[in-house]
């Protein structure tokens, strides 16, 4: 990510957290402009093109999308517009990335980070279900419908609005890697971030209570923790937060013991 793209990221999300009347039909229309974009290499250049006037690009905005989205979401992607963007992929993200806040912001009380993670989960579970939402086979519109007939009813409407508009457009990422993201963006929405946490045996909830609080304490931000059963670490835990992990499995000890003796 270029540093023009992080800058614009800040002031994207700036705008977004100062909006008023962001629902999910704001989110919704992001997404569909985010596929808009993704779809028009034309569209998505013109708006990522600096050598053009602020102005410019916001007219384009408004000629693009204004008479198909709420002022609310042209509003949004006029922010968006007048950035500047390393590159057109990045804005394209960028939109995204705005559409996957907005749903998080619709709606606070959801689960939505671990309705994400779990998903993720069960298409990891299930090869046949990966390819069908990963395959460049088969029409997008599709995809998204399968998602929303497997887990629409079952997860927040945030969740399901989410899952089933990433794998729609996936542009050279796996759906697991689509997931994985969105489940971080809406927990750093909350001011949360993600620890992923590896157990051979499911953890109780005193258990979870007391390991959220110790990480909370160890990053000093709220921590939002998922869980994985992994039986062959035998014991104990391995916990990964973004690039940092924490292994104190029975697994990575004997491991260690192992190659001590060899040495």
């Amino acid at each position: 990510m270029g540093s023009a793209t992080t800058q614009a990221l800040a002031a994207t999300t700036a705008a977004l957290d100062a909006a008023s009347g962001v629902d999910l039909d704001v989110a919704r229309e992001l997404f569909a402009a985010a596929r808009a974009l993704g779809d028009s290499s034309q569209l998505s250049g013109a708006l990522a093109d600096s050598a053009a006037a602020p102005a410019a690009r916001s007219s384009l905005v408004a000629a693009a999308f204004g008479g198909s989205v709420s002022a609310a979401t042209v509003k949004l992607l006029t922010t968006v517009a007048e950035q500047r963007w390393s590159s057109a992929s990045e804005l394209v993200d960028g939109v995204e990335e705005l559409a996957i806040r907005a749903a998080a912001i619709a709606e606070p009380n959801a689960d939505v980070e671990d309705e994400l993670f779990r998903f993720s989960r069960a298409i990891a579970g299930n090869s046949e279900l990966e390819l069908a939402l990963g395959s460049r086979l088969g029409e997008a519109s599709a995809k998204g419908v399968l998602v929303e007939k497997l887990i629409g009813g079952k997860t927040s409407p945030a969740t399901t609005l989410i899952a089933a508009s990433l794998v729609q457009q996936p542009r050279e990422r796996r759906v697991r890697q689509l997931l994985s993201r969105a489940t971080k963006l809406v927990a750093d929405q909350r001011g949360r971030i993600v620890a992923t946490v590896f157990t051979a045996v499911p953890l109780g909830a005193a258990q979870v209570d007391r390991l959220t609080a110790s990480l909370s304490q160890r990053y000093g931000k709220n921590v939002s923790v998922n869980t994985v059963i992994e039986p062959s670490l035998v014991g104990g835990l391995r916990v990964q937060v973004a690039d940092d992990v924490i292994d104190a499995s029975v697994s990575a000890r004997l491991a260690d013991l192992r190659q001590r003796l060899a040495g």
